[in-house]
């Protein structure tokens, strides 16, 4: 499952870690847009297997930035 970023911004701060379980609307990383802070959340429960972004990336808006298997 593609998680993809909601806005344009950059990335603050990468919460969670491959590997880690996650449940539904918990925070995977923190991303940065006119000096507010948005989270970006697993849509459902599972466990992150790529996180295809890193702290200070750019990213636009639906870029995937994790990926998550059930």
């Amino acid at each position: 499952m593609d998680v993809k970023s909601e806005i344009a911004g950059k990335v603050w701060k990468v919460v969670a870690a491959v590997g880690d379980a996650v449940e539904e609307d918990d925070e995977i990383l923190i991303l940065e847009s006119m000096k507010m802070e948005i989270p970006v959340v697993a849509p459902a429960a599972g466990r992150i297997a790529e996180i295809l972004v890193a702290e200070a990336d750019s990213v636009q808006e639906d870029q995937v930035v994790v990926r998550l298997e059930a």
